[in-house]
Order: structure tokens, then C-alpha cells, then sequence
């Protein structure tokens, strides 16, 4: 029955994804940004867990769940150890190496400005 609960819930996420790209229009890029920025709602709202606990790898395997690591990380470090938490906790849960790429990314988009490519 696990196994069955893992498949549908894992499933129903990419369906999400999914209808997100086919209805909603959406740009892959979008989509993801949509699911990771989902799952670490649902995790800021105490959410996410008991979905791990009832669909295991179902709801861990999916992008939602990196969004879901990275907010458990910084609550978690929050409790801990207080503001300082806040910015080490998503390279305490997370790889330094993903939530380095998402920090520095973010710094880049504000700081530098998008130029459209030219395919001649």
C-alpha cells in the first residue's frame, strides 16, 4: 500500500506540473519556480511533513520537496539559533553547493540586467 500511496502522490504532483505547462501556459522555468515556491509554502504552513509521512518518496523525489528542504533547513535553524538561522539553515539541510547556486543566482538577477539573444 505504500508503494501505491508513493505512485499516486508523486504522480498527482507531476500531473500538477503538468496542467501548470499544458493549461496554465506556463514556461518550464515558471513551473518549476511554481512547484519549489509550493512546496516550501506547504512546508511553512506544517504541510509538507505529514505529506512525507503518509507518501514517503511520493512527496520527497518530486521538485516540490527541495522547496520543502530548503524552509525545514531554515526554521529549523531559526528555533536554533535565532536570525543567524535564518541565513545557515538552507546550507545546513540543503547542499552548500544548490542553495549557493540559488543565492548567488538571485544576487545576479538583481544586480545585472537581462539582454534578449540574437540568433542570426
Amino acid at each position: 500500500m505504500t508503494f501505491l500511496w508513493a505512485f499516486l502522490i508523486g504522480g498527482a504532483i507531476c500531473v500538477i506540473g503538468q496542467l501548470l505547462l499544458d493549461v496554465g501556459k506556463m514556461t518550464p522555468a515558471h513551473m518549476l519556480t511554481t512547484l519549489v515556491v509550493s512546496g516550501a509554502i506547504l512546508d511553512g504552513l506544517g504541510l509538507y511533513e505529514p505529506l512525507i509521512d503518509f507518501a514517503g518518496a511520493g512527496a520527497t523525489v518530486p521538485i516540490t520537496s527541495f522547496g520543502n528542504a530548503l524552509v525545514h533547513g531554515v526554521l529549523t535553524e531559526a528555533k536554533e539559533n535565532g536570525y543567524i538561522g535564518v541565513l545557515t539553515g538552507m546550507f545546513q539541510v540543503t547542499s552548500a553547493g544548490i542553495s549557493s547556486a540559488i543565492l548567488f543566482g538571485m544576487i545576479g538577477a538583481i544586480i545585472f540586467k537581462n539582454r534578449p539573444v540574437h540568433y542570426d
